[in-house]
């Protein structure tokens, strides 16, 4: 038996199969992920820097001239091959639930319905003295006009995004995606070195871990099966062999 008829062969057994994506999903659609050589974005700026709650309460004119100009570079930015097969998986059933560490709201776009963003996202940002929602696009409106800090139109408080910086801690989602995993039958890794934490640890709690992913993870050796390539090419041939 091949790789790819092992895994549908895994998620056929499974009743319960939790997916979870990192960066190098969205590789394919444009976004550079952070650690590829030669093109990832930490050889270009240092996020813990850029991307960090220091930056952004004690130096918010670099947060908002280098990081948050990254956080809205990926705007545009379209689903892939492999974000519409996991949302055509979703809808058929073979998937119960997609976490991801993306702020880059590609799943959403693609279809998928029951998405955890353990990192937050791009959609808005809000008021961190009345609480108040505000678009990504109207803070960026605010932004380019000079305002820095942005200020909220409601209260005139200090504008955030909404996306887990370095400093931050996890949204409450992270508590269910933990406490879902643990339930779960098989979680599929794809597209992460599993380097991050806390949300790297979510593969040590699963029954059945299966990664997808172009290089080496730091859970190979926890992984029941490991597929090397990239996700689109790959979940393609898995979805061709599930049906």
């Amino acid at each position: 038996m091949d790789k790819i008829e092992r895994a549908a062969a895994l998620i056929r057994s499974s009743r319960k199969t939790i997916v979870l994506t990192g960066a190098g999903i969205s590789t394919e659609s444009g976004i550079p992920d952070f650690r590829s050589p030669g093109t990832g974005l930490w050889e270009k700026i240092d996020p813990m820097e850029a991307l960090s709650t220091k930056a952004l309460y004690q130096n918010p004119k670099y947060f908002y001239e280098v990081g948050f100009q990254l956080l809205t570079s990926m705007a545009d930015a379209v689903p892939n091959k492999a974000h519409e097969i996991l949302a055509k998986l979703e809808e058929e059933g073979y998937i119960h639930l997609l976490v991801t560490q993306n702020i880059d709201n590609l799943h959403q776009k693609a279809g998928s319905k029951e998405v955890l963003e353990v990192h937050g996202h791009t959609r808005s940002g809000y008021c961190l003295n009345c609480d108040d929602e505000v678009s990504i696009q109207e803070m960026n409106r605010i932004v380019r006009k000079g305002e820095i800090p942005p200020r909220c139109p409601v209260c005139g408080g200090t504008l955030r995004p909404r996306v887990v910086l370095f400093g931050d801690s996890l949204p409450p989602c992270f508590d269910r995606a933990w406490s879902e995993v643990e339930k779960g039958d098989l979680l599929i890794v794809i597209g992460s070195s599993l380097e991050v934490g806390p949300v790297n640890y979510l593969a040590n709690l699963c029954k059945k871990l299966m990664i997808i992913n172009l290089g080496t993870t730091t859970y190979d050796q926890r992984a029941d099966l490991i597929i090397q390539g990239a996700a689109s090419q790959v979940l393609e041939q898995i979805y061709e062999k599930l049906h």
